[in-house]
């Protein structure tokens, strides 16, 4: 199964988010999975893509052409793809993802999950979308979620389908 990760480029400022960035890596590489992500050496990305090349599992970059230039790409990486712009290195990433997975990061992050829970509402995708929600980090974002539903602007069934994922457990029983 492919699983596409969206994270952030940075660390955080909690130990918790790069532990949990392993321990993802860990669970998709143990399992046989091969992780589909932006590709970076740094922060979250580069902590999550090592942690499953330790496992001896597969990882698939895609990147627009920038971040070659800017050399921020993992070196240890098996495949890499690049694809001429971020709106076209998001619909790549949906793409091949089987499973769709926000672990902590920032807007970057957060435009690329609301992209696929969009397509899945539209019915232009059928891929789970979860939240790693690490020490709480998407509580708010769930609750602005059940605050549309509450103004009408979104449906509770649409709602109901977004993965609220506490720990690797959590990921673990939603797909199986």
């Amino acid at each position: 199964m492919n699983i596409t990760v969206y994270c952030g480029a940075r660390i955080g400022n909690r130990s918790e988010y790069a532990d949990a960035a392993r321990d993802l890596g860990r669970w998709i590489g143990e399992n046989g999975h091969t992780l589909v992500y932006g590709g970076g050496k740094y922060g979250m990305m580069g902590t999550l893509a090592d942690a499953v090349l330790a496992t001896g599992g597969e990882v698939i970059g895609i990147t627009p052409a920038l971040f070659i230039e800017q050399e921020v790409i993992h070196p240890e990486i098996q495949t890499v793809e690049v694809v001429p712009s971020m709106a076209d290195r998001r619909s790549r990433m949906i793409e091949l993802g089987d499973v769709l997975i926000a672990m902590p990061g920032g807007v970057g992050t957060l435009d690329e999950i609301s992209e696929a829970i969009g397509l899945n509402k539209l019915g232009y995708i059928d891929s789970p979308c979860i939240f790693f929600n690490v020490c709480g980090y998407y509580d708010s974002t769930f609750a602005l979620l059940q605050e549309m539903v509450d103004e009408g602007f979104y449906e509770q069934e649409h709602l109901d389908t977004i993965i609220n994922a506490k720990g690797i457990g959590d990921i673990d029983e939603a797909l199986n």
